[in-house]
């Protein structure tokens, strides 16, 4: 069961995917999104393909959930959650050649179900490690969605605006709309509207503005893939953010869980990155907003050089430059 994001803030609607097939197509759709809920969708779409096949032996299953472990690993190339987890449910596939059909079955939805408590736990632990940098009537700009609606609950970045908020830290919450998709208005501002937490919606080329008048105390983001030497991939438009705060002597926060770092990738230039239908930049909720034959470059993601980063918050810690991670 997902709750449809596209569909949000105007109505609530619950999808049920019955097969791994109808699990990609919320993935790339953006039906489902954020790296770490992207991850946990996976890993259940995985679970999935092994309860719809019709297989009687193992090495038939294993080549039915093979086909959905490459057809997910094709939705979205950036957010390295997704092949993280569908790694975990790759080995857990193979490490059982000798198990009857339904124990494997059983064993990987175990394993998804894993994954998605391992998530809520990760980000309840990163809030509270990232709520100790946030100070007493905080002012905070975040970018993009990196709440509960992100992740499998409670949320990265907006998981540490949220545990700061319990603890009455924070004054207000500035939410920067995200264009194109539009994740910080429609998304970002529902979560804090149902949560009660202070905010205040600008557009994103209003952010420069806000910090020059001394009203931002600090920038938390989210992450879909951090190199090895601490470049972070996340939402278009967050580079610019890390320069406008470093300009402006804004501390510049990071928060995402381990699964997110990805050791194999020594710095950002080696992040690969989406780029999506021009649609989406021609067209605001529907409304056309540009010429039909306009040539549009629209990038999902850009990368923030670790230099600009203050610090990283993980489940496990706070990490600060320079980042060396193996």
């Amino acid at each position: 069961m997902l709750l449809d994001q596209r569909q949000l803030p105007v109505r609530e609607v619950e999808r049920a995917c019955q097969r791994w097939e109808e699990v990609a197509d919320a993935i790339r759709t953006l039906a489902v999104r954020g790296a770490p809920a992207i991850g946990v969708a996976a890993a259940f779409g995985v679970a999935l393909a092994a309860r719809q096949s019709r297989a009687a032996t193992y090495e038939d299953l294993r080549s039915d959930v093979d086909v959905a472990l490459k057809g997910l690993a094709e939705t979205r190339p950036t957010a390295v959650n997704l092949f993280w987890a569908l790694a975990r449910m790759r080995r857990v596939a193979l490490g059982q050649p000798d198990a009857p059909v339904e124990r494997v079955r059983a064993r990987l939805l175990a394993e998804a179900r894993a994954i998605l408590e391992e998530d809520v736990a990760a980000n309840r632990s990163m809030g509270e490690h990232g709520a100790s940098l946030v100070p007493d009537r905080a002012r905070i700009l975040t970018h993009c969605n990196a709440g509960a609606l992100a992740t499998a609950g409670y949320g990265t970045a907006l998981g540490v605006v949220r545990a700061a908020h319990e603890r009455g830290k924070v004054a207000l919450v500035w939410v920067g709309e995200t264009r194109p998709v539009m994740q910080g208005s429609r998304l970002t501002a529902w979560e804090c509207m149902r949560e009660g937490i202070p905010h205040r919606l600008i557009a994103d080329v209003a952010a420069g503005s806000v910090m020059a008048r001394g009203e931002v105390d600090l920038v938390v983001t989210g992450a879909d893939r951090i190199a090895a030497n601490g470049d972070t991939a996340n939402k278009i438009g967050t580079y610019s953010l890390a320069v406008l705060a470093r300009h402006h002597g804004v501390p510049f926060y990071v928060a995402a869980p381990l699964s997110t770092i990805d050791p194999s990738i020594a710095t950002g230039a080696e992040i690969p990155i989406e780029e999506r239908d021009g649609g989406e930049v021609r067209r605001v909720g529907g409304q056309q907003t540009a010429p039909d034959g306009s040539p549009v470059y629209n990038p999902a993601f850009d990368v923030t050089p670790a230099s600009l980063i203050t610090a990283i918050v993980t489940e496990r810690g706070i990490f600060r430059p320079p980042y060396r991670f193996s």
